[in-house]
């Protein structure tokens, strides 16, 4: 169990609610312990012995143990609730920090559903035990303890007697135990993979809609459920099994207890006070006893769940920050690759192989190729998302493993393909990469990247809330507030991975008017779907199967590289693409 003690480490920080709750708890059970022997002095002294002052003084005294006890079971509940939540609130922050910090190899291969239930189901299994679970594992311990103290000082005989169905109830235990782990196991897994479900198809929900798969989903959805309905209910019997043998066997021993006890009153060997007080200790003995059995559950709930917390948590990044990393204060945007090979993580084949090419300050460069040819490993490399597998790439001269993540990248704006917007205004995410930005600013980059326009069209301008994933707006409009959040960088080297690719040809044509205009000073990559990009490129670096077989301009590559024309003619239809209608009115 030991992920779950790790994450008793969390209350560290709440060690005052801690000791406050460890202080209550101990008030409670001394005060639970001390009420039998109460009973005890009221039955043999009071109400046998007709001694009414007795009576009055037991009677308040069972009282104000009463109102103690409730008041330090409040403070009890309280304070392990805050502190459970505190733990809850340290873990989740710790995962979250973790994911943000995990190179793009890991998130390649988690699924996103099963990464929510983690920080969400688990946290909540973890929490329970860091906070409740825990606290009544003492409380049996000391219970437990000092009943069996109090039990063999009362009589010896009568506690043999109740402890011989131990044994019984163990075996019991253990075997619960090792059947729930397996399926608490079962049920995170299951959990895992509904909630994955639930997240593709909400992402998906216009695709689903789109080709009229509603019934599908729902089947697809049913069917993670009922595995989940499944695994819980084995659950569910499991505890409904083993509990009612549990107390069958204890209520036997009572009975056994009450029997020989009575005898022993009869015989005028033991007191009928000192019978009450037994009996009620043995119910104290009990108590932990199945406390200890739903501890136990909740335990090795709350190991599976703490297991699959740390594996997140431990998880090592494949690109790590070498240390005393070199901070980057300025460069100027000359890009080397010397001999880079990468292949993925378990792969066997390299994805890109013995890759060398220089791209100077100014310059632009188009990267094109076949699909599964590389061109989105090269600009992946650059802002070290991951790392070579042989070979080196610099900038500026300097190997990007030696300098600090935080630093290279600051220098670097990015246009993916697959545009990314953030729930809030449209200002805020322009600014996502600089939040100190003027409003100058901001306007600035929008108008290069032609989004001002549609942008003032919307009653609330750049104040406008966008939905989540910028929903409400068109491919187009996500991607120039892309490009518009990347030149609000000033970077010294912009990558743009097919970022046009939604926009009509007219709006391209005065994106890549501005972009001509912006690249001054900076080292540009491109990956384009129009040729008037590549055309326009001062290099052309032509892959295939992950392999330069070719660089250039446009110019040169038609003279000599019989791929790249079969690549302008596969892609492209030819040569040349139509002019749009607004460069045709300029010319």
């Amino acid at each position: 169990m030991k992920n779950t003690w790790r994450t008793l480490w969390y209350a560290r920080h709440y060690w005052l609610t801690a000791l406050g709750a460890f202080i209550s708890l101990f008030i409670v059970n001394t005060t639970n312990l001390a009420t039998p022997q109460l009973l005890r002095v009221l039955i043999d002294q009071g109400i046998q012995g007709q001694d009414l002052p007795v009576v009055f003084t037991m009677a308040g005294s069972l009282v104000g143990i009463a109102l103690i006890r409730g008041l330090f079971n409040f403070l009890q509940g309280y304070w392990t609730e805050v502190t459970s939540q505190g733990v809850a609130f340290d873990l989740r922050n710790s995962i979250f920090e973790k994911l943000q910090r995990l190179s793009f190899s890991y998130h390649d291969k988690a699924q996103t559903g099963k990464l929510m239930v983690r920080m969400t189901s688990d946290v909540e299994m973890v929490r329970m035990f860091a906070g409740t679970g825990f606290l009544q594992l003492i409380s049996a311990v000391i219970l437990l303890v000092g009943t069996l103290v109090i039990l063999f000082s009362t009589n010896v005989l009568l506690t043999f007697i109740f402890l011989g169905m131990l044994p019984a109830i163990g075996v019991i235990f253990v075997f619960f135990i090792r059947r729930v782990i397996p399926i608490s196991k079962s049920v995170q897994i299951k959990l895992g993979n509904l909630n994955t479900v639930l997240q593709e198809n909400l992402a998906g929900v216009r695709v689903v809609k789109a080709f009229a798969r509603e019934e599908f989903e729902e089947s697809r959805f049913n069917t993670r459920n009922l595995e989940l309905l499944g695994e819980n209910v084995s659950l569910i019997k499991t505890f409904a099994n083993i509990f009612p043998l549990i107390f069958l066997i204890a209520n036997l021993g009572m009975a056994v207890v009450l029997w020989a006890g009575g005898l022993q009153v009869i015989g005028l060997q033991l007191s009928l006070g000192e019978l009450v007080a037994f009996q009620s200790y043995q119910i104290f003995l009990l108590m932990p006893i199945f406390m200890l059995g739903f501890i136990g559950s909740s335990l090795s709930r709350a190991e599976v769940s703490a297991q699959r917390l740390f594996e997140v948590i431990d998880a090592k990044s494949e690109v790590v920050e070498k240390p005393g990393a070199i901070e980057l204060k300025e460069i100027d945007g000359r890009v080397v690759f010397e001999h880079v090979s990468f292949r993925f993580f378990g792969d066997e084949q390299d994805v890109i192989s013995d890759l060398s090419f220089e791209a100077s300050p100014n310059q632009s460069i188009a990267i094109l190729g076949k699909t599964g040819s590389g061109k989105s490993t090269i600009i992946n490399l650059i802002p070290r998302f991951y790392d070579v597998t042989k070979g080196r790439v610099l900038i500026d001269g300097h190997d990007i493993r030696d300098v600090s993540l935080s630093s290279l990248r600051r220098f670097i704006g990015i246009v993916l393909q697959e545009t990314t917007l953030f729930s809030g205004t449209i200002r805020e995410n322009i600014a996502y990469g600089k939040l100190d930005a003027s409003e100058d600013e901001i306007i600035g980059v929008a108008k290069a990247a032609q989004a001002h326009d549609f942008i003032t069209q919307f009653p609330d301008g750049y104040l406008s809330i966008i939905g989540e994933r910028g929903v409400g707006l068109s491919g187009g409009q996500k991607q120039r507030i892309a490009i518009a959040r990347a030149l609000l960088l000033n970077p010294k080297i912009l990558i743009m991975d097919d970022s046009t690719s939604s926009v009509d040809a007219e709006t391209e044509y005065h994106i890549q008017m501005a972009l001509d205009q912006l690249i001054g000073g900076r080292t540009t990559f491109i990956i384009a779907q129009r040729i008037s990009t590549i055309r326009n490129a001062n290099l052309i670096l032509l892959l295939d199967e992950g392999k330069l077989v070719a660089k250039g301009t446009h110019e040169e590559l038609i003279d000599c590289c019989e791929l790249y024309t079969e690549i302008l003619q596969s892609q492209f239809g030819g040569f040349s693409e139509p002019i749009s209608a607004t460069e045709e009115a300029i010319q």
